[in-house]
């Protein structure tokens, strides 16, 4: 039977076992998971936070990270600035990016969901009005929903990534992982 982790990967850490080619020590997943023969399902980038899928049998991981599977991505997103309904509205049509057009997007304002504190915290600017986004893409290209926020006038500020098909981060502190039934 195939194992499934589910992994809430803290902010900084890179989404691989050992960090190469680095003249200093990164945080990788070897230091939270010492299961043996599991492998990341896709990646979250070093500076995003939230679920990352791990599993030792490669037709799961394949089905999960291959976007032809359109697996749908949830994240919580806080923005720089005020989003405005087009600025949500070009992201659920789709945007332009440097390789392409983006898949629409499922895009919405929410108000600030109930997060663990992020290490190191985001710097507040009292000048800078910030909001959360809840964006669902089906695609996942390198630093996607960054490049679509930016697009349309958002930079991002903290990136959690919530869920990924019918599994979620929901009660696993960062750091931590939980196995369940693949």
């Amino acid at each position: 039977m195939a194992r499934l982790l589910l992994f809430n990967k803290p902010f900084g850490v890179l989404s691989q076992f050992t960090d190469r080619g680095s003249p200093t020590a990164r945080a990788t997943l070897s230091d939270f998971i010492a299961v043996k023969g599991v492998y990341p399902a896709g990646r979250l980038d070093r500076d995003s936070e939230g679920l990352l899928l791990l599993t030792d049998d490669g037709q799961l991981q394949a089905r999960i990270a291959d976007p032809r599977y359109k697996l749908p991505k949830t994240y919580l997103v806080q923005v720089e600035g005020d989003p405005q309904e087009h600025a949500l509205e070009s992201l659920r049509k789709g945007v332009r990016l440097k390789d392409g057009m983006t898949l629409p997007a499922e895009a919405l304002r929410i108000d600030p969901p109930d997060l663990w504190p992020r290490d190191p915290p985001i710097r507040a600017r009292k000048s800078v009005p910030d909001a959360w986004l809840k964006i669902v893409i089906r695609e996942g290209r390198n630093r996607q929903v960054r490049r679509m926020t930016a697009a349309v006038g958002l930079p991002t500020l903290r990136l959690v990534r919530w869920s990924i098909g019918d599994r979620t981060v929901a009660g696993i502190a960062p750091g931590a992982f939980t196995e369940i039934a693949a």
